[in-house]
């Protein structure tokens, strides 16, 4: 199905609200798939649904939102469950810590490598604020509402969703489920400026759910941030300048991922095959340095007609939400979930 970038965008309102209110599909109708290959290609994977199961009377989790990967090799995953908003594994999926009991909105994740020391960066959506913490979760800094700087307007809704931090330390915060602007800050939390807010612009954003530098053409860096309801990446200078689009059609992204030359995305959210067909559910999309997708782990193939991407859905119901990915060194996947009836996080074996 062709589809037009700006004639999606006006249909995807009511698809959004139907997201929010969609139910998840049973766990035991996703066992079925263990064990199964996904992806297309030469990105094909193993599916291990239960890589990351423990006992949820003593670790629970509620929604496992964002994971990322240490120096150590550790795998760091962030929830919104109070009793251990923070769960360490290794590769193998054994635990090896836990730590948090005050993010009840613990949503966005990322990690700082500062010329060897490592600092984490969580966004709480309930409380409104970043925090910088140690790897055993010390908190080292807050930013609050950006009208404590002079940023926002004191009525103006901030509820950050995601960091990304540039080599220079400069931090930008994707204000995704408030006002939709990303803001910047210096290394030591001071408000520098802000792009984007909502619209429909090509500069603006309908949930700017995630961000992240792109470093893969080290002569210009850019800004990718997430456009959820666009079903769209945008790209930007460092300083906030727009200088294009990314149109995902089908596709409900969340974070973007950087490994190597590839970028990497959980699917929240997608249709089935026609866009007035019941909502479905997410998979993971995979595209390369020159931005076009080359896999789709839990959904249909990617296919270019004329040049232009097709409508993409997920294939069978392997996964609920996929609302992060963190790829380790072999090129593995770690696929964390929301509204998944409680699920840990599974993992795609490369193969």
């Amino acid at each position: 199905m062709d589809i037009n970038r700006r004639d999606f965008i006006k249909r995807s309102a009511l698809g959004y609200a139907a997201l929010i209110s969609t139910p998840p599909i049973m766990a035991s109708s996703m066992n079925n798939y263990d064990g199964e290959i996904l992806g297309h290609g030469n990105f094909k994977y193993r599916l291990k649904l239960g890589w990351g199961n423990q006992d949820a009377s003593k670790f629970p989790v509620n929604n496992c939102h964002e994971m990322v990967q240490d120096r150590k090799g550790r795998l760091i995953m962030l929830g919104d469950e109070v009793k251990n908003n923070v769960l360490i594994y290794d590769r193998s999926g054994k635990l090896l810590d836990s730590w948090g009991h005050e993010y009840p909105g613990g949503h966005g994740l990322t990690l700082w490598d500062a010329n060897g020391e490592e600092f984490l960066f969580i966004t709480d959506v309930n409380h409104g604020k970043v925090f910088k913490t140690d790897l055993k979760g010390k908190v080292l800094m807050t930013i609050g509402h950006p009208s404590e700087q002079g940023g926002y307007e004191e009525k103006w809704a901030f509820k950050p969703t995601e960091t990304a931090v540039a080599p220079d330390g400069t931090i930008y915060v994707a204000d995704g489920y408030g006002s939709n602007y990303v803001l910047r800050y210096t290394p030591d939390g001071k408000y520098i400026d802000k792009f984007g807010g909502a619209g429909d612009g090509d500069a603006q954003f309908s949930t700017a759910h995630g961000v992240a530098i792109d470093l893969r053409n080290p002569a210009r860096p850019t800004v990718l941030v997430t456009s959820r309801a666009h079903n769209s990446f945008k790209r930007f200078t460092l300083d906030g300048q727009y200088l294009g689009t990314i149109f995902l059609p089908g596709a409900f992204v969340c974070r973007p991922v950087i490994k190597g030359d590839y970028l990497y995305a959980g699917v929240c959210w997608s249709r089935l095959r026609y866009l007035n067909q019941t909502p479905s559910s997410g998979f993971v999309t995979i595209l390369d340095k020159n931005d076009k997708v080359i896999s789709n782990p839990g959904g249909t193939a990617p296919e270019y007609r004329d040049g232009k991407l097709q409508l993409m859905v997920q294939e069978k119901p392997y996964f609920h939400h996929c609302h992060d990915v963190c790829v380790d060194n072999d090129g593995n996947i770690y696929v964390c979930q929301w509204n998944a009836n409680k699920a840990y996080p599974s993992k795609l074996e490369r193969i």
